[in-house]
C-alpha cells in the first residue's frame, strides 16, 4: 500500500521500477473468453500496465488506447510493442482516472482488474468508460469480485464489488443490453505455480447501434 505522504503514481512507479515485470505479460483470459469474437475497431485499455491485453488486442487488428497510472510500465509495455512490430497500433497514455480520462469514443472499452490500493473512485470511473463506448460497441469490465487465496493473503481493504452491484452502479440506460453479469470462478496459479481458484466479477454489455 502507498505510504504515508506518497501519491498513488508514485507507489505504482516504485512498484513497477522494483522488478523486471510484476505481471506475467500475458493477456487476461476473461479479456479472451469475451473479446475474441468481436470485429477488430478501437480500444480502450484501463489500467493497462505492462500491456498484456494491449498487445493483444493490437495483434488482432484493433487500435488501442492503453491506460495507466504508471509512466514506468507504460514505458515498459512500449518497448514490448515496438520488438513486437506493433507501435503504430497502441497509443500509451498516463492518466490517474480519477482525475483525468482519455478522449473520444470507442468500439471497446476494458477495465481488467481495475482495482486500486489508494482512493480509486472506481464507481465513476466505470460510469465514464461506459460514457465511452460508441454505438455498438462493447463495454467489458472484469474484476476481482473475492480476495484471491482469501483475506489473510492480503492485508488491503479494497471493496470488492460483485458482478450485479457493479451493474447497478453504471446504471446503464435503455439503450444498453447486458449480455452477461455474473460471478465466475476461474482456474489460475499464484506467482510460484501452484493452483488457485479466483471468483471474477464479469459484466459485459452491448450498446445500441
Amino acid at each position: 500500500m502507498p505510504e504515508e505522504g506518497q501519491t498513488e503514481t508514485e507507489f505504482w512507479d516504485a512498484r513497477y521500477a522494483a522488478a523486471d515485470r510484476i505481471w506475467s505479460g500475458r493477456v487476461n483470459a476473461p479479456l479472451v473468453e469475451h473479446a475474441a469474437a468481436l470485429p477488430p475497431g478501437s480500444a480502450l485499455d484501463l489500467g493497462a500496465g505492462e500491456g498484456g491485453d494491449a498487445l493483444w488486442l493490437a495483434a488482432r487488428g484493433w487500435r488501442v488506447t492503453a491506460v495507466d497510472i504508471s509512466r514506468v510500465a507504460l514505458e515498459r509495455a512500449a518497448d514490448v510493442a515496438t520488438a513486437r512490430g506493433l507501435a503504430d497500433r497502441i497509443d500509451w497514455q498516463r492518466h490517474d482516472l480519477g482525475a483525468s480520462f482519455p478522449q473520444g469514443g470507442f468500439d471497446l472499452v476494458s477495465a481488467q482488474f481495475l482495482h486500486s490500493y489508494g482512493p480509486l473512485p472506481r464507481e465513476a470511473v466505470l460510469r465514464r468508460a461506459a460514457e465511452a463506448v460508441l454505438p455498438g460497441g462493447t463495454l467489458l469490465v472484469v474484476g476481482h469480485a473475492e480476495v484471491p487465496g482469501g483475506p489473510k493473503e492480503h492485508d488491503h481493504r479494497v471493496h470488492l464489488p460483485g458482478a450485479a452491484e457493479v451493474r447497478e452502479s453504471l446504471a446503464l440506460g435503455a439503450d444498453w443490453e447486458i449480455e452477461v453479469c455474473a460471478d465466475v470462478d476461474r482456474e489460475g496459479t499464484r506467482p510460484d505455480g501452484t493452483p488457485l481458484t479466483f471468483r471474477d466479477a464479469v459484466l459485459r454489455a452491448r450498446r445500441a447501434s
